[in-house]
C-alpha cells in the first residue's frame, strides 16, 4: 500500500502527476529514491516518443540579474500555446534563463560547437597528456573523458542543473515533456552582461 504522504514527496519533488506517481511508488516498493529514477527513466521514454514532433508554439523568457547588469534571453519551444501559457512551461522557461544567467554556457548542445573549438581544446588536452608521458590508447580515452568535462562546462544542455546538481538541463527538459505532456525544445538563448 502506497502512503499518500509519499505521493505527495513525490510529486513536490518530481512535478509528476497523481498517477504517475502513485504507480511509480508501487513499482518501486515504496521507496522514493526508486520511485524518482523510476519516473525519470519513464520521462526518457515518453521525451523519446515525443521527439519528432514539431514545435510551433512557446515563448521567450528574460530574466535581469544584478540590477540590471546581467540580462537572459531563451526560447522555448512547445507544440500547442495551451501548455506555453502553463505555469509549468513558465518555470521551465525562467529556470532555463537562471541557468543560462548562473552557468554561462557559450553553446546551447555539444553539436553547436564549432570543428575548430574542439580541435583546438583536444590539442590543449593532448599536449597536456604529452607533458604527463601519457601515450597510447589510453590518450583516445582520456581525451572523451575531457571533451565530455568541455561540453558539461560549456553546452547549456550537458550543464549541471542550478536546482539539483544531481540533474543536467537535459534531463530537467526531458521531465517536463513527461509531466506536460508535449514535446519541448530549447531553441537558442543569449546572455548579455555589462561590460562584455
Amino acid at each position: 500500500m502506497v502512503n499518500v504522504n509519499d505521493i505527495q514527496k513525490l510529486r513536490e519533488h518530481t512535478g509528476a502527476g497523481m498517477m504517475d506517481a502513485k504507480m511509480a511508488l508501487q513499482d518501486a516498493g515504496g521507496d522514493l529514491d526508486k520511485a524518482v529514477v523510476f519516473l525519470r527513466q519513464r520521462g526518457t521514454k515518453v521525451a523519446a516518443a515525443k521527439g519528432e514532433r514539431a514545435t510551433g508554439e512557446g515563448l521567450v523568457e528574460a530574466y535581469v540579474h544584478l540590477g540590471g547588469k546581467l540580462g537572459v534571453l531563451v526560447e522555448v519551444a512547445c507544440e500547442t500555446d495551451f501548455v506555453a501559457r502553463t505555469d509549468k512551461f513558465k518555470e521551465l522557461a525562467h529556470d532555463l534563463a537562471m541557468q543560462v544567467a548562473a552557468a554561462n554556457p557559450l553553446y546551447l548542445t555539444p553539436a553547436d560547437v564549432p570543428a575548430e573549438v574542439i580541435e583546438r581544446e583536444k590539442g590543449v588536452y593532448r599536449e597536456q597528456l604529452k607533458s604527463e608521458h601519457k601515450e597510447g590508447s589510453m590518450v583516445e580515452k582520456i581525451l572523451e573523458g575531457k571533451l565530455a568535462k568541455f561540453f558539461a562546462e560549456t553546452c547549456l544542455m550537458q550543464q549541471q542543473f542550478f536546482k539539483n546538481d544531481k540533474q543536467t538541463v537535459t534531463e530537467v527538459v526531458t521531465a517536463a515533456v513527461a509531466a506536460l505532456g508535449e514535446n519541448i525544445k530549447v531553441k537558442r538563448f543569449v546572455r548579455f552582461a555589462l561590460g562584455n
